[in-house]
């Protein structure tokens, strides 16, 4: 038996997937829990007694010492020093990418660079940015594999005027991995780099010696499935420190005056955890990659694994067609495990060459006790780039209707309100990729679904 299999069968197979009869394919959502996981959590939190770690009492101090040797463990994990890098955790990547966009000193002249392919986490910096009179510059795609356009990319960093430089390390959405070069080529032409890392890191290495942007964005739930609620902004020291928070509250500040109505910051990563951090499970963070490195043999093997379940789903997902010869997938990003991660972004479609609704789909996928996701994923301009909107209708009068997203849809000329997700992860195997198959096949090969019933789309 295998590492992986090993796995499967006695931290994720009984009890809640295999015994269930779930097949689950959307680790891009979020990572699976271990049963090693949770049994560790309420032992720790059972033993011992921790409080408010913003205290020097003895419930404290178990706190603080358990939170400072996690931040450490991240540090260790991401290959990253910790005279340059600091941690500070979050509630997730939205908020490491908020408390950039929020304290990153935009300007009047300066400019905020985003991909096409980013979260809408990301996407919203340009609100900041617009606020304080920064101009937004964006980079296309390149069809058919969704990676950046090089030359766009090289005439924004080459251009003139600096700022800030946001992309994905990975899409969440065609699971296409862009380069980490333009880290680098950013930095030297005098840009900030904001890397978000949520979708790449649960199976890929990031080795912050190697790749140094200014800021790192990641999801621990994305990464290990447990605990929810909790991300971290890993930054460059001196990069953290040009940010100006446009507020404080407990926890972030030196000194302050009420009736002086004066503060003082408090340096490094304090200036940033709003409040009391959660105490109870970041130590879960140091105990998921340890565990990580222990059992799974490590991010290199979780890579071998998910990439080798890609290239086996990709391989099935080309070879399904109806009795007619036509395809009955058409697949978004690259066809193969070269360059991308384990995120299949695809739309079935009848034997016509027609789109099926993503929200049959849905509805079929979940009586079979499939979970994928369908949809947008929070990510617009991959989508517009992978169904070929042009962007003159984008600005046009659709820009400024108003409706159902139905009703957008309609305008747009779109069959379908966005794509199919699947999505592989520690815990997949290759049962997960032959329920899926047969799943498709069985259920949508040389028929044209009922969109009786379906209900309105409400959200992307």
């Amino acid at each position: 038996m295998t590492v992986f299999a090993a796995l499967r069968s006695a931290e994720y197979g009984y009890g809640y997937l295999d015994e269930g009869g779930h097949v689950y394919l959307d680790h891009t959502g979020a990572g699976l829990a271990a049963r090693a996981q949770v049994r560790a959590h309420a032992d720790r939190i059972a033993a011992g007694c921790f409080g408010n770690p913003h205290s020097v009492s003895p419930a404290s101090a178990a706190s603080g010492a358990l939170v400072d040797s996690a931040r450490r463990r991240v540090l260790d994990h991401f290959h990253a020093d910790p005279d340059e890098y600091a941690v500070v955790f979050t509630a997730n990547a939205t908020g490491a990418c908020r408390l950039v966009g929020e304290a990153y000193p935009f300007r009047p002249g300066s400019r905020l660079a985003l991909t096409l392919d980013n979260h809408n986490s990301v996407n919203g910096l340009r609100e900041y940015a617009r606020s304080r009179g920064a101009g937004t510059v964006l980079v296309p795609l390149e069809a058919p594999r969704l990676g950046l356009d090089a030359t766009a990319m090289r005439a924004v960093l080459e251009g003139g005027g600096t700022g800030l430089l946001a992309y994905p390390a990975q899409s969440n959405f065609s699971g296409v991995q862009h380069s980490l070069e333009w880290v680098a080529l950013a930095r030297a032409a005098g840009w900030d780099v904001l890397l978000d890392a949520a979708a790449y890191a649960p199976a890929n290495t990031l080795d912050l010696t190697a790749v140094r942007p200014d800021f790192v964005a990641v999801s621990w739930y994305k990464v290990f499935g447990y605990p929810t609620g909790l991300g971290a902004l890993i930054a460059r020291r001196e990069s953290l420190a040009r940010l100006r928070r446009p507020w404080f509250s407990g926890g972030t500040i030196h000194v302050v005056s009420a009736q002086g109505q004066w503060h003082h910051m408090a340096d490094g990563e304090a200036a940033f955890e709003d409040g009391t951090v959660n105490y109870l499970s970041i130590p879960d963070v140091e105990w998921g990659l340890d565990w990580i490195r222990s059992a799974a043999g490590g991010v290199d093997a979780i890579h071998r694994h998910v990439t080798a379940l890609t290239a086996e789903l990709l391989a099935g997902l080309a070879a399904l067609r109806h009795t007619g010869g036509s395809p009955l997938v058409r697949v978004y990003g690259p066809q193969d495990p070269v360059g991308r991660g384990g995120t299949v972004a695809l739309n079935l479609l009848d034997p016509a060459g027609g789109v099926i609704d993503e929200r049959i789909v849905a509805r079929d996928s979940a009586a079979r006790r499939i979970s994928l996701r369908t949809g947008c994923f929070c990510n617009p301009g991959t989508g517009e780039a992978a169904f070929a909107i042009d962007r003159d209708v984008l600005g046009g009068a659709v820009r400024t209707a108003t409706g159902t997203i139905d009703d957008y849809l309609g305008r747009l000329g779109l069959p379908s309100g966005g794509a199919v997700r699947v999505s592989l992860g520690i815990s997949s195997n290759r049962a997960d990729i032959d329920a899926f198959l047969a799943f498709v096949a069985e259920t949508y090969g040389d028929r044209v679904p009922d969109p009786t019933g379906l209900t309105p789309r409400l959200v992307c």
